[in-house]
């Protein structure tokens, strides 16, 4: 994209804008309102003067500013219909200038082609556009549901289910915006099933939903909208209270205790929460959660200079994780991950040789496509242990590693790290690789 496609892509955003007769704040207001029609939670409490801020930083010809995922998603929703409402998404219709603005402002074919199916199956009815965003099964389940609750039977949860899976399952592979858009119809529908006194299969729907919500919140957490995903949090919790197996809650509540202490910092909330999970995952019938509630409680501690706190739980973790099977239906938390956990707690004890090797034996083994992730946030801990240890070029050749992972998933965390890492790294500032570092943050996380 060069500057002169960018200043059109502003040009053509700013005529069809001007072309419906709406000032900056009337944009503002009508995507908020379809933000909310979609109940797309990151946008839909926004106040007008914030998104008219955005929407003038597009139309700018001196900022770099374009619309991302979810802007795009709503635009195309709003330039596809026409002021009395009909759809209109031929040649020459402010839904094709819109497309052809995107182009120039770098957005790819295949995301242009996205946006343009997905607006064409929406249809002309307007109250199943957001489950265009899922697969035409997903979207008819969800659909018959909504418009006869006493249709939600088991074949039905089992499905949603399986969507949740499926984008849960892609997380690493996909931008985490365009997956929490996916994920909102099936939250919307717990929200509203979950609010009927008479609703099938009670138990089977809180699993749904504590399942829905949970991932939900974590998506909400990388895409920077920490009061929704404490909300999710919150909700996730609840409806895992009215399960049986106490293991639910506890694996919500060990994420929601990460993402209290990177969105917040707040190492005694987080306790707080941490030490719930542990207490919650000895009644559940889960292993693996059980590990990973020690484990998570042992970062906090670490993180707080509670060494033997620390220490404790993670000898609990590592005698748990001895006792995992393969049927544990949480299963996913195991030695690998641990070894994470256990490095991460030897940094903040001083022992940078312990955290290197059980660091490097995590960072080995996470090679598959859904752990990417977590493969960024152990490489900038094992650059870390390579810096205490001495060698600061071999910390800044794993940081352009996990620059280039953080760059891919857009992990929030492991971007966390890097600037501290960064931060670790001043006292090598006149050296050559550390400029090549800075370049390399800059082009790819930054710059972009």
């Amino acid at each position: 994209m060069t500057m002169a496609d960018r200043d059109l892509g502003a040009l053509l955003l700013r005529q069809l804008r001007e072309g419906r007769g709406w000032s900056w704040a009337d944009l503002a207001r009508a995507l908020r309102d379809t933000a909310r029609q979609l109940a797309i939670a990151s946008l839909m409490n926004r106040q007008v003067a914030s998104i008219q801020r955005t929407v003038a930083r597009w139309e700018s010809t001196s900022d770099r500013t374009t619309p991302g995922d979810r802007y795009q998603f709503l635009l195309a929703h709003l330039y596809a219909r026409t002021a009395t409402g009909d759809l209109a998404i031929g040649p020459g219709s402010d839904f094709d200038i819109l497309m052809d603005a995107l182009r120039h402002f770098g957005t790819p074919s295949q995301r242009v082609r996205q946006l343009v199916e997905l607006v064409s199956r929406s249809g002309r009815s307007s109250s199943d556009d957001l489950l265009m965003l899922l697969s035409a099964g997903t979207q008819s389940t969800i659909a018959a549901v909504q418009r006869d609750p006493s249709k939600l039977d088991h074949e039905v949860i089992n499905r949603l289910h399986k969507s949740v899976a499926e984008i849960n399952g892609r997380i690493g592979a996909a931008p985490f915006v365009r997956l929490q858009l996916q994920l909102a119809p099936v939250v919307e529908s717990c929200r509203h099933l979950l609010e009927l006194d008479q609703i099938g299969p009670r138990e089977e729907l809180a699993l749904l939903a504590t399942s829905a919500y949970s991932l939900a919140g974590r998506l909400a957490f990388e895409t920077r909208d920490d009061e929704a995903a404490m909300a999710l949090y919150t909700g996730a919790t609840k409806a895992a209270e009215h399960l049986t197996d106490r293991s639910h809650r506890a694996a919500v509540q060990t994420s929601h205790t990460m993402v209290t202490l990177h969105a917040t910092g707040n190492l005694e909330a987080a306790r707080t929460i941490a030490r719930e999970a542990t207490v919650e995952a000895h009644r559940g019938s889960s292993y693996a959660i059980r590990a990973r509630a020690h484990a998570v409680h042992a970062e906090i501690c670490a993180r707080a200079g509670q060494a033997d706190e620390a220490a404790a739980a993670l000898d609990r973790a590592w005698k748990t994780v001895e006792q995992l099977t393969v049927d544990d239906p949480h299963g996913g938390f195991n030695a690998d991950r641990l070894n994470g956990f256990d490095g991460l707690c030897a940094l903040h004890a001083g022992n940078a040789s312990h955290a290197h090797d059980t660091l490097n034996r995590s960072v080995a083994a996470l090679r598959l496509s859904k752990d990417a992730v977590q493969r960024g946030i152990v490489n900038t801990d094992l650059a870390l242990a390579r810096l205490r240890l001495g060698d600061p070029a071999a910390c800044v050749a794993l940081l352009h590693e996990a620059v280039d992972i953080t760059a891919a998933t857009g992990g929030r965390v492991a971007a966390q790290r890097i600037r501290l890492a960064r931060h670790n790294l001043r006292p090598w500032r006149a050296e050559d690789f550390l400029s090549e570092l800075d370049d390399h943050i800059h082009d790819t996380l930054i710059g972009r």
